[in-house]
């Protein structure tokens, strides 16, 4: 991918307005704000995908976090779940750094690019069958540009879903009877591999269902794999 065609794409999504109800949504969290982040200025829009251009590992998540990404303007920055994931991350040698607060930074990727399947907050981290589908079609076009990718990890079964019905995700039909989700679960479609992660969600994290053992092992395998 180019920079100057991931910019192109990037400004394309940040503008998008398919969906009142999504539109609607961000557009008063980004007014009314929480009052921690009183002082911030909201990004209030769609949320493009951010790393490496050349990256074999591509991270997809669900949606963007009302007061995370929707407010910063970078997937999975500032909120819990990108903290669990971007210091993960780091371990890895995937990210320079553990913290992922805002657009500057100087978060940057190696080998890795994060995006998600909605662009947009949905009210109660839950978008309509509708909305999901009037994004579809970005994932696919961010894929068109990544032509290194080999390696998908799916955070969460909604990503895995995702992935399993994008054509441009497998680089290939969906599979008949489609795969189970788990954690590490794996499914070779080929052109690239699907790999399965419990989301870094707090629930989550907080509960043990994911640990900081496991990321690490789930990342360490998309990197044997890639």
């Amino acid at each position: 991918m180019s920079a100057a065609a991931h910019a192109e794409l990037a400004a394309e999504i940040a503008e998008c307005r398919r969906c009142p109800r999504l539109v609607e949504w961000r557009e008063r969290v980004a007014r009314e704000k929480r009052a921690a982040f009183m002082d911030w200025e909201y990004w209030g829009r769609p949320i493009p995908g951010f790393g490496d251009l050349g990256a074999r590992l591509l991270v997809l998540g669900l949606a963007p976090a009302a007061h995370g990404a929707n407010r910063t303007g970078r997937v999975f920055t500032g909120d819990r779940s990108g903290d669990f994931l971007y210091a993960a991350l780091h371990r890895a040698g995937y990210a320079n750094q553990a913290e992922a607060v805002a657009l500057d930074d100087g978060l940057e990727l190696r080998d890795c690019f994060v995006t998600a399947t909605v662009r947009c907050a949905p009210p109660a981290n839950k978008p309509l069958p509708s909305e999901k589908a009037a994004c579809a079609g970005w994932l696919e076009r961010e894929l068109a540009l990544l032509e290194r990718v080999r390696v998908v990890l799916c955070l969460g079964a909604y990503a895995w879903t995702a992935a399993l019905t994008t054509p441009a995700v497998l680089g290939a039909s969906a599979p008949r009877p489609r795969p189970a989700f788990g954690h590490g679960a794996e499914f070779d479609a080929g052109a690239r591999i699907l790999l399965g992660c419990f989301h870094p969600s707090q629930q989550n994290t907080f509960t043990g269902k994911l640990t900081a053992a496991m990321m690490d092992d789930v990342l360490a395998r998309a990197r044997e794999l890639a």
